[in-house]
């Protein structure tokens, strides 16, 4: 089988990237472009989006113990105790597979990090370590020497995006953000959402799609620990708006379908689910998509493309038989589609019924 070749920089042409339309209704797949999603969804159907905006999250460090770069994990764990989960890393670069890079030094409670000041104008970022995890001494909890507006300011001055080596420069933060992101909450950007931009967008409510939000804070994708990778995702921040729960609750009496841009959605919509209905909230979930997972929520999804054996082709296929996914991504394969976050898009998505269409 041949393999998917990976996106080594952000796409140009907005809504001109190709989309492959997988239909486990029909057991058939079709290659369309983005734009096309305007024919697909219609009137009654839910489109929800994660507009957590990508953190500038991959920081370089020194410390007593040696150089190493710091990813934040994601936001605070307890927003009142201001501690940031983070994965650490040995020296090096992002231009390093990420399994080939050096262990980190080993810290313990108490040790200290120092960021690099960049132009040395203002002094340097420092963060204590609070703990360190039992399912790797790689992931810590940080407390950082400032709070509020200070620390935001100093994360976005001395911050990058946390990138992978399969890219062919360095990345600009506005690279990773969707056209519709918020509050700074992802250490990787929701890339699903990518190539949803605002014209396309404001088609599918002129078709009558409603569009919904949630705003998840997206982890991680690797550490180059294998343990660590094993238990990933981590347990991830969910906000689901009132306004969003409102909508899956209207789409589901009009009969429509629930389509989440991203896995990132499937967690936050699915992991809100309690007592027969989404339960608008904040709350942290562990929830894992798989195969055997039986959404209760989302009829569709709109994703990536990802080779078989690949931990992340395991969330597609709790949407599709690996029987159909199989070959679609083999054809995808062949035909030249692109995999990675900057890659082209799959909607897995059953048609409606003729009479059921807008």
């Amino acid at each position: 089988m041949s393999a998917l070749a990976a996106a080594v920089w952000p796409a140009e042409e907005h809504g001109r990237e190709r989309l492959l339309h997988v239909d486990p209704s029909r057991g058939a797949f079709a290659d369309l472009r983005v734009a096309d999603l305007a024919t697909l969804l219609g009137r009654g159907d839910l489109l929800v989006l994660n507009d957590a905006a990508t953190l500038p999250g991959s920081l370089r460090g020194f410390s007593t113990r040696g150089p190493l770069e710091l990813r934040l994990a994601g936001p605070p764990s307890d927003p009142s105790e201001e501690l940031w989960p983070a994965v650490l890393f040995g020296p090096g670069s992002w231009r390093e597979r990420t399994e080939d890079r050096r262990p980190p030094p080993r810290f313990e409670a108490g040790d200290r990090i120092r960021i690099e000041a960049g132009s040395g104008l203002e002094r340097a970022l420092s963060v204590e370590v609070v703990s360190v995890s039992a399912i790797s001494p790689r992931l810590v909890d940080l407390r950082f020497d400032r709070a509020g507006a200070a620390l935001w300011s100093a994360l976005y001055r001395l911050g990058r995006p946390v990138q992978y080596s399969h890219l062919r420069d360095a990345l600009a933060l506005w690279h990773v953000q969707t056209a519709y992101a918020g509050r700074p909450l992802a250490a990787e950007m929701p890339s699903a959402g990518r190539p949803l931009r605002v014209p396309l967008l404001r088609e599918l409510r002129r078709r009558g799609v409603a569009i919904a939000t949630v705003a998840h804070a997206a982890g991680l994708s690797a550490t180059g620990d294998p343990a660590l990778d094993a238990a990933l995702p981590l347990p991830e921040l969910s906000l689901v708006p009132e306004a969003t729960a409102a909508a899956v609750a209207r789409a589901s009496e009009l009969g429509g379908r629930v389509v989440a841009v991203g896995t990132t959605v499937v967690r936050a919509l699915e992991g809100a689910f309690e007592d027969g209905r989404v339960r608008a909230g904040a709350r942290r979930t562990e929830l894992r998509i798989a195969a055997g997972f039986e959404p209760r929520v989302v009829s569709g999804l709109l994703t990536g493309l990802h080779q078989p054996g690949a931990s992340h082709f395991e969330l597609p296929a709790a949407f599709a038989p690996r029987a159909l996914l199989v070959p679609s991504v083999a054809h995808a394969a062949v035909a030249g589609y692109l995999g990675h976050e900057f890659g082209d898009s799959c909607l897995i998505l059953a048609q409606r019924p003729a009479s059921s269409s807008s």
